[in-house]
């Protein structure tokens, strides 16, 4: 099943309170998460990029977290690009032309097949400097999510193939962060996932 990434996409998933997917909130929280984890952890975000920014509420909450660092929206939907001015290329082959510190991919591996999927993961790991901040509707979530704010033409796949793929380029740190290896900073065993 194509998705068609059009007004009407989101207005649904991510416009209508009804409907919506994530509050704007939740979306400021985990900028502030994010932010603060990075902090804490002494890398520094001199840029960032977000990949599958959507309209762009997390890009936009991370820029006021780091003013001064260069920030980058992008989109594969021609309807976003148009709307809010975002780079147009897909999580599958973009390549920046400096690379961010701190990559941000929500909601985008499980519009993918298979194959797609994993040079997505394998693309993220040759762009992301340092970070990574991830997040993926995985079978395992499926018996939490609310079914009627989730886009079932999702492929939910195991938790525990992405936690494979990524493993080779990145050690899970919690909250849908990884660090890229080898690891420029300290990070104690226990705060691993």
């Amino acid at each position: 099943m194509q998705v068609k990434f059009d007004k009407s996409y989101y207005d649904r998933f991510y416009r209508d309170p009804e409907t919506r997917s994530i509050t704007p909130a939740a979306t400021r929280r985990q900028a502030a998460f994010l932010t603060a984890y990075l902090k804490h952890l002494e890398v520094a975000v001199k840029g960032f990029l977000d990949i599958g920014c959507g309209t762009g509420i997390l890009l936009r909450a991370l820029q006021k977290h780091y003013p001064r660092a260069r920030a980058e929206g992008v989109e594969s939907s021609a309807y976003l690009c148009r709307t809010y001015g975002w780079t147009n290329g897909s999580v599958i082959d973009y390549q920046p032309e400096q690379a961010p510190d701190l990559v941000v991919c929500n909601d985008v591996l499980g519009y993918l097949n298979d194959a797609d999927c994993a040079r997505a993961i394998d693309n993220l790991g040759r762009i992301a400097g340092c970070a990574l901040a991830l997040g993926v509707l995985t079978r395992e979530d499926l018996d939490i999510c609310d079914r009627a704010r989730t886009d079932n033409a999702q492929i939910a796949r195991p938790v525990r193939l992405y936690q494979r793929r990524l493993e080779h380029q990145f050690v899970a740190v919690g909250g849908g962060l990884y660090l890229k290896r080898p690891l420029e900073v300290t990070v104690w065993q226990l705060e691993r996932l």
